[in-house]
């Protein structure tokens, strides 16, 4: 697989995958079912944070609202991306590639990824090695991404498949188990919660399921408390999507990492 297919994909739908993606309506969400938990127990005041897969920063919003003195920097592989989360942010974010060894020299106290592992697949160990890299020991690497032990993944393989909005070759659910594993030695997992319901579907991912935005404002309080309600099933199976923290060990990094 080559990820230089996901630069061109994601530069092309930027502008469309912006505006569904960190309207009102989504960052509520993202605000209720995601940083809640991610944040929950963790200070981050005054760290040093990595935003990877970072898009036009509202996930860096996120972390410096929460938290006071965090310094953050974005890492994508769309410039258009980059550019966006400086106008954002007002902070520095470079373009690079993390299925390839990046050359990056600079430790973080954290790293937040939201929805960025599963388009790394192209070489998700490079990727692991570059975020252990990045981050340093004791430091938190705080992500969601879509499950692999979703129960209708296979549903969902079809629609990365037909949809113009995904990148099938480049791009899957993951497996938490599978890629915690994956990252050892240089990460440990802390917490893991699976999540996802109607809300889910119909707010956060408005752009592929065509929800028009000016609809989203009044699905919001009507599906919220049905997404609650469905979070409170134990079985992970239910869930399409997990939310993870992970601790950075003090084991160096080995294998083809590019430092200079």
């Amino acid at each position: 697989m080559d990820s230089s297919r996901q630069k061109l994909h994601y530069t092309e739908i930027h502008e469309a995958y912006e505006a569904h993606y960190y309207d009102a309506s989504s960052m509520k969400y993202r605000s209720r079912f995601i940083y809640d938990w991610l944040f929950n127990h963790i200070d981050l005041s005054n760290a040093s944070i990595a935003d990877l897969a970072c898009g036009s920063g509202y996930n860096s919003l996120a972390v410096m609202e929460r938290f006071s003195g965090v310094r953050t920097v974005g890492f994508d592989i769309s410039e258009p991306a980059c550019a966006s989360y400086q106008r954002t942010t007002g902070n520095p974010a470079y373009a690079i590639d993390l299925t390839r060894p990046t050359g990056t020299t600079e430790q973080f106290d954290g790293a937040i990824v939201v929805g960025g592992l599963h388009h790394c697949v192209a070489d998700l160990a490079q990727t692991l090695r570059n975020i252990a890299v990045m981050v340093k020991p004791g430091g938190h690497l705080l992500m969601m991404e879509p499950s692999a032990d979703f129960a209708l993944n296979v549903v969902r393989e079809k629609w990365y498949a037909s949809d113009k909005y995904f990148d099938a070759p480049t791009e899957q659910a993951l497996s938490h188990d599978a890629i915690l594993k994956q990252a050892a030695p240089y990460f440990e997992g802390e917490a893991v919660r699976y999540f996802g319901g109607l809300a889910y579907f119909l707010i956060l991912n408005s752009l592929v399921m065509r929800v028009p935005l000016g609809v989203k404002p009044m699905l919001w309080p009507i599906v919220k408390p049905i997404e609650v309600a469905f979070g409170n099933i134990p079985w992970s199976g239910m869930y399409p999507c997990f939310l993870a923290k992970w601790k950075r060990t003090s084991v160096p990094v080995s294998g083809d990492v590019t430092v200079q």
